[in-house]
């Protein structure tokens, strides 16, 4: 058995040491499954020996070793038995085959002392971790270095097979020989946000402690200077009181490694955990966007005030609205959290809309006699109001799942070759459905994604995709009935002379004659700038492409890098003009149309029931 052929010595597969760890010479190639899945090519191969035969993986070869009187079972020099070479070179056929023969599944051997399985995940072979774990390899088994299997892939970031084993039934909080939970492995070992956000999601016990040091997984995080970590686990709940072996809190241990940025971490959140017990700034914090809206309310006042001042000085004007400023500012700091700072966009929308609509009932009004000129503003008023409200508070199609169900697509897509980013959103746990999207912003994923927009602060999905057209059409009819009285207040209120002394001259006029007029009618420009282009821009997108504004955008990134341009109009999703409204909107136009009826929160196949019944598949 120690003959080899020429050909098949062309790549030595001995274990070696990496950073402490035994591996195959293989491992340095991270293409390594890819590569041995193509057979090398030799002229033959009857020379090689089982255990080349095993990484190359060459069944017939190993079959009639096998069949001549090799012990599957017998290990080499290094312990390391066939099934070891042929899960770490994720060999399925092999596998099923040596399992046959009486190889035992959960064989220790090498330096480290690792079973088949731990090998597999080390090397991130999911479809190999499924097999085992299906001829009854134990997950839960301890390798030389007191790892389990979850530790192992947590070791190696392998977000998948940590899905899987936990989904299988392996505890999250497991532990190992020095009661070192994955939470805590994550947070010491590994820099950055993953894979310790990952198991968050899981619900594992984040005040923890281990057996020798009793630190938690904030300690491990705060240690190793890992300050993601440390974000996730403060967010999470971790306690700030908890003290190691040592008497020592995490604040204590930032101290002493003088890791300024985790100590201004640590110190913030134990201030706003201190503030909680508070009843004054608990009523506060429930009413942090009352407090953004009313500040956001008087900012906008106070500019338009300072600026209507009688005062010639706009040294004066300049000194108060920066001193206002700072202090609004300030105001806001001590109030009002981060997360509520996001929302200051939608204030500043609502809060322009109040006073532009205020404007339009002192100054505009009464310059509009006949009730037919006023009604399109009240209309337009009112539909403003009503979607945008709809478009808030309506669900725009947040995808949703049991814990159960979860677990059961986890399993599914994992043993169907199908657990990765574009089907499984490692953020919410779910099978992504079809032109859905994991939203950041709001940490859910999204059915037939538009975008996250800063002035509704929602997500636009399939469920309020057509209340927000709606709100950007009325908000335009709204903001051109405002500018047309403005134009109209300024023919009858203000006195100009364009024709004599230009148009400088003019404005300075307007200006003195009623500056916050000017100052409304701004803001107006503004909003119906931005809502004019946006509307435009998602007509296009609805009716002539049958796209989204994510769709669109990642189509165009994709079309710029690729070989092959990709046409935005030769999608599936473009059924034609006509019926990409129908669809969109929903509507029959009288019979004319026959819109499909398609729940986007749970497609999860391009094939669609059309009304000519016929089907689009993809391209």
């Amino acid at each position: 058995m120690e003959g080899a052929g020429r050909e098949c010595q062309s790549h030595s597969h001995g274990p070696f040491r990496h950073h402490g760890h035994t591996w195959p010479n293989s491992y340095e190639d991270k293409n390594v499954s890819k590569e041995h899945d193509m057979l090398p090519f030799v002229e033959d191969y009857s020379n090689c020996d089982i255990v080349k035969a095993t990484q190359f993986g060459l069944l017939e070869r190993c079959r009639d070793l096998v069949e001549a009187g090799y012990d599957v079972r017998q290990p080499d020099k290094e312990n390391v038995t066939l099934l070891h070479w042929a899960a770490i070179n994720n060999r399925l056929d092999l596998v099923k085959y040596f399992i046959s023969k009486g190889a035992v599944v959960d064989q220790l051997g090498g330096d480290l002392n690792s079973t088949p399985l731990h090998w597999a995940i080390r090397q991130g072979h999911l479809s190999m971790a499924i097999l085992l774990l299906k001829y009854g390899a134990d997950p839960t088994l301890i390798d030389g270095e007191g790892y389990s299997s979850l530790h192992l892939a947590v070791l190696f970031q392998h977000m998948p097979i940590i899905a899987y084993l936990i989904s299988k039934g392996q505890s999250v909080d497991t532990t190992d020989l020095n009661g070192y939970t994955p939470l805590m492995l994550s947070a010491h070992k590994i820099i950055g946000r993953e894979p310790t956000n990952f198991l968050i999601k899981f619900n594992p016990i984040v005040n923890a402690v281990d057996n020798i040091e009793k630190n938690t997984a904030l300690h491990w995080a705060v240690i190793a200077g890992n300050i993601n970590a440390v974000d996730i686990l403060l967010e999470a709940g971790s306690s700030l009181d908890i003290k190691n072996a040592k008497g020592q809190r995490p604040l204590d241990l930032a101290l002493q490694t003088k890791n300024r940025i985790i100590i201004h971490i640590l110190d913030e959140e134990e201030k706003i955990r201190i503030r909680r017990t508070s009843m004054f700034l608990r009523f506060l914090e429930k009413n942090e966007f009352l407090l953004l809206f009313g500040s956001s309310l008087l900012l906008i006042w106070t500019v338009g005030y300072v600026a209507s001042l009688n005062s010639d000085s706009w040294l004066l004007k300049g000194s108060l609205l920066i001193f206002i400023l700072v202090t609004l500012s300030f105001f806001a700091r001590l109030f009002i959290g981060f997360n509520t700072i996001k929302y200051f966009p939608v204030t500043f929308l609502i809060s322009s809309i109040f006073w532009i609509l205020w404007t339009c009932f002192i100054c505009f009004l009464p310059n509009f006699p006949d009730t037919s000129s006023q009604l399109p503003f009240f209309f337009g008023m009112v539909g403003l109001i009503y979607y945008f409200y709809k478009t808030a508070r309506t669900d725009p199609g947040f995808i949703t799942s049991t814990e159960e169900d979860i677990k059961k697509n986890i399993i599914s897509l994992g043993e169907s070759g199908l657990l990765d980013f574009r089907t499984f959103c490692t953020s919410c746990l779910i099978k992504k459905p079809l032109r859905s999207m994991h939203c950041h912003t709001c940490n859910s994923c999204v059915a037939r994604y538009d975008q996250h927009c800063i002035w509704i602060g929602r997500c636009i999905g399939v469920g309020n995709h057509g209340y927000f057209i709606l709100f950007l059409f009325f908000l335009i009819l709204v903001n051109i009935w405002a500018i047309h009285g403005t134009i109209i207040y300024w023919s009858e209120r203000c006195t100009t002379t364009y024709q004599k002394d230009g148009a400088w001259m003019s404005f300075t006029q307007i200006v003195s004659c009623s500056p916050w007029v000017l100052y409304i009618f701004t803001l107006t420009i503004f909003h119906t700038s931005w809502a004019v282009l946006w509307l435009i821009l998602q007509i296009y997108q609805i009716a002539f492409l049958g796209l989204t504004s994510h769709e669109r955008t990642t189509l165009r990134k994709q079309s710029k890098y690729s070989k092959h341009p990709i046409s935005l109009r030769k999608t599936p999703y473009n059924l034609g003009f006509f019926q990409n409204i129908a669809d969109f909107f929903q509507c029959r136009c009288f019979g004319i149309l026959k819109p499909n009826m398609i729940d986007w929160t749970k497609q999860y196949t391009l094939i669609f029931n059309l009304a000519k019944d016929r089907h689009i598949h993809p391209v």
